[in-house]
């Protein structure tokens, strides 16, 4: 069974909520399937932090990004929920991207109905594109994929561009169109998720931002709510930060190597060190 179709089997009605934590790169994919979660979410936001070091403002371009999911698939057994922003640009783009990311492997995209450049859904100053022309790129998507199984997830980032109303309405449009998941997106508050789980019609997808009111949802709170998909986008991206720059801060000031909780022979194992000792062992030069 490939990722897109083990992806499906996860989605199927009664099925437990599936989990997917946000990996900004091929380590923390790995991370994420060793911790036991069924799926992988490439995050926009962290990729464009791991590549660039930059904002997630629209400077990734389709070929870094499909480069990006390419390796993370490489990396992971577990199925890979892609980023593909806005499609990067009109119907032979959206058409080019859906291709790139199904020969990635990854088992689903999601697609926004942001104009470029696209930006964060947590920030401000978000504009749309016109709702029956977002309407138009989903069914050019789904109409790339084939007979393919990925996993095409419309996302809307209405609800802080405009209203409620017309994230509901926008996201509706993209259901109709064809998308088998429904993410609305930038998510703030509890009430934000409770409106979404009682106003759309269709299988939805949920977006929890560490830092926000609606955080503090347990993923029992959120299947209970009826939603299929939760991505934690930004949780193992902040714990790295933060960890990365609490060592390096200690190494400047003491200038001694801080104490870790983790050595050589534990994160040779993360990486799959003896599985590479053993080819060599049993193919290498004798």
């Amino acid at each position: 069974m490939n990722a897109a179709a083990s992806l499906r089997t996860l989605l199927e009605p009664g099925r437990p909520l599936v989990h997917a934590p946000g990996a900004f790169d091929s380590l923390t994919a790995r991370l994420v399937e060793q911790a036991g979660f069924p799926a992988v979410y490439l995050t926009g936001f962290g990729a464009t932090a791991s590549r660039l070091g930059q904002p997630d403002i629209g400077l990734l371009t389709a070929t870094e990004m499909t480069e990006h999911a390419r390796n993370m698939v490489r990396a992971v057994s577990v199925p890979v929920i892609a980023d593909a922003d806005n499609g990067y640009g009109g119907p032979s783009n959206i058409h080019r991207t859906v291709l790139e990311y199904q020969q990635a492997g990854v088992a689903a995209i999601h697609l926004e109905d942001q104009v470029s450049p696209k930006r964060c859904g947590q920030m401000a100053g978000i504009s749309l594109v016109d709702a029956e022309d977002s309407a138009r790129r989903v069914k050019a998507a789904v109409a790339a994929r084939g007979s393919d199984d990925l996993v095409v997830i419309a996302r809307t980032d209405a609800l802080a561009a405009t209203s409620r109303e017309d994230a509901v309405e926008r996201i509706h449009r993209y259901r109709d169109a064809g998308a088998d998941l429904l993410f609305v997106d930038g998510v703030k508050t509890i009430r934000d998720v409770e409106f979404i789980a009682r106003s759309v019609d269709g299988p939805t997808v949920v977006s929890i931002v560490d830092g926000t009111e609606a955080a503090s949802l347990a993923g029992s709170d959120l299947e209970e709510l009826g939603f299929q998909m939760v991505l934690y986008p930004l949780t193992a991206l902040f714990s790295a930060t933060s960890a990365v720059q609490q060592s390096l801060h200690s190494l400047r000031e003491n200038q001694t190597v801080p104490a870790s909780a983790m050595d050589y022979a534990q994160y040779s194992e993360i990486v799959g060190l003896p599985f590479h000792q053993h080819l060599d062992e049993t193919f290498g030069q004798l």
